[in-house]
């Protein structure tokens, strides 16, 4: 592929430049922030939409897609395959957990028809119940082996889009205010020093929060991890509904500690916020952020065409284009020097299958709610 050089600006309506709007190339509810608008990123989105616009110019009709990575993301890519393909896009932000309900209230009479991102069980528990339609993409070829390894599991019920390793994110400030160091491990967390300081999602309505207790359990055995999570509790300010919502706390200085992805926490810094990311020294697990098309979905033709333009590399630049910096999938994507290093991260030999089991899933997060979060603080 050929990168031309354009005198394109892909600012936003809000950062002063509504040429794009007037020339009709962005919709009016969607916008890519002034700070994302840098030289290198003008250059990617241009020669990454005439790779897209080559792709899928005969596509047409509509695309319902819940998605569930950052809105940024969503936004963009959105926004790129309708203005390419002629396809029009509608689009639900939900977090993991909530898009697992959406499709199993709507199970016998489907709104959706593309579910893109967020973590992983999720989407084997949806591929489980027979929500999701079986695809073997013809991308499946150039993909690493955990993405392929989780089209697998599910009977081609999903596939995997991104990788991420969990962590934690801390506001440097807070810290040094506190004259405290930075966590590095998970029994750094119960810290006297840390009561209160540190927020964490909810596991039933965030994927990120699941992946905790999985991680936890796998690691330490089940026991010890609902003893260190009972203890954990103590420095606990709030649950949050959202994975996201931890570090973005963090980030304005609402907490000093989120567990969190570590791509989340670059996110926050890259946007001028004091914030630092650690993977717990003990070991750690990682999301594999999926990707399915629902069953029985009324634009399933259209939907296949998205799920392979999405599995492409020039389509899987775009996350770094909205500042989202895990790992993609495809192994012929350029990998950009602040998606985090797994060879420096001592990652856990996670068992996706398992933790992404229905049962299993719905038994631990039961266990969490009768055990930690009913604790008194």
């Amino acid at each position: 592929m050929t990168t031309r050089r354009s005198t394109f600006n892909w600012l936003s309506p809000r950062g002063g430049d509504s040429s794009l709007i007037r020339k009709g190339r962005l919709p009016k509810n969607h916008y890519v922030p002034k700070h994302f608008a840098g030289d290198l990123v003008k250059k990617a989105l241009i020669a990454l939409s005439l790779a897209a616009a080559a792709t899928c110019a005969s596509a047409q009709g509509q695309l319902n897609i819940i998605c569930s990575v950052q809105a940024e993301w969503c936004n963009l890519i959105s926004t790129v395959y309708a203005r390419t393909s002629g396809v029009k896009v509608n689009v639900s932000l939900r977090g993991s957990g909530e898009a697992l309900a959406q499709l199993i209230a709507e199970r016998e009479n489907p709104k959706t028809d593309l579910w893109f991102g967020g973590t992983g069980d999720p989407h084997l528990q949806a591929a489980e119940q027979g929500l999701t339609l079986e695809y073997k993409s013809p991308l499946l070829p150039q993909l690493h082996p955990w993405a392929r390894k989780q089209a697998e599991d599910a009977k081609y019920r999903t596939v995997g889009v991104y990788l991420g390793p969990l962590g934690f994110g801390y506001n440097t400030e807070l810290l040094t205010k506190k004259k405290a160091s930075a966590p590095k491990t998970w029994a750094d967390l119960l810290r006297p020093e840390f009561k209160g300081e540190v927020q964490m999602a909810n596991p039933a309505s965030s994927g990120t929060a699941y992946t905790m207790i999985a991680t936890l359990v796998q690691l330490m055995g089940e026991e010890q991890a609902f003893d260190y999570m009972k203890k954990l509790h103590r420095n606990v300010s709030t649950y949050t509904r959202s994975g996201t919502g931890p570090v973005k706390s963090a980030a304005r200085g609402e907490t000093t500690i989120s567990i969190s992805f570590v791509h989340d926490v670059t996110t926050e810094a890259l946007q001028g916020f004091p914030v630092a990311s650690a993977t717990p020294a003990e070991g750690t697990g990682a999301e594999i952020g999926s990707m399915s098309i629902v069953k029985n979905a009324r634009n399933a033709d259209v939907a296949r065409k998205f799920y392979d333009w999405a599995l492409s590399p020039g389509a899987q630049q775009f996350g770094v284009a909205a500042r989202q910096f895990q790992l993609p999938s495809n192994s012929q994507t350029p990998v950009d020097a602040r998606v985090p290093q797994l060879k420096s991260i001592k990652l856990i030999n996670y068992d996706y299958a398992k933790y992404g089991a229905s049962a299993e899933r719905r038994r631990l997060i039961s266990r969490w709610e009768k055990e930690v979060h009913a604790l008194p603080h």
